[in-house]
């Protein structure tokens, strides 16, 4: 199961940190979505588990970070100058690295309950 957390209100400009906990399996591949009313899950970020490699939405390129602590089975998304349009329902999802459509949802198969951030201008 995907556990994530750390969502909240934070003012344009302003930083979050989302958390994704893994238990009873682990991936080795872990990406994030973001979700608004009306549009589909859209990607965000991944990482490969053992290797490290990381990969970006250009929406996202050069404000958030993504990274994981291998003693604590987590995968940490650092979200710095944060917009508006950031705003969102914030999923963690795992599945296997093999794939080489990281930015598919349907490359992913198990999914966290989802994060709330909201970026207020």
């Amino acid at each position: 199961q995907l556990q994530a957390s750390g969502g909240g209100l934070v003012q344009a400009g302003g930083s979050l940190r989302l958390s994704c906990a893994a238990s009873g399996r682990t991936f080795s591949r872990y990406g994030w979505f973001r979700q608004v009313p009306g549009k589909e899950r859209e990607f965000a970020v991944a990482i490969n588990w053992s290797s490290g490699s990381t990969y970006y939405a250009d929406s996202v390129k050069g404000r958030f970070t993504i990274s994981r602590d291998n003693a604590k089975n987590t995968v940490y998304l650092q979200m710095n100058s944060l917009k508006p349009e950031d705003t969102g329902v914030y999923y963690c999802a795992g599945g296997p690295s093999y794939s080489a459509y990281y930015y598919y949802t349907r490359s992913y198969d198990s999914w966290g309950q989802g994060t709330q951030v909201t970026v207020s201008s």
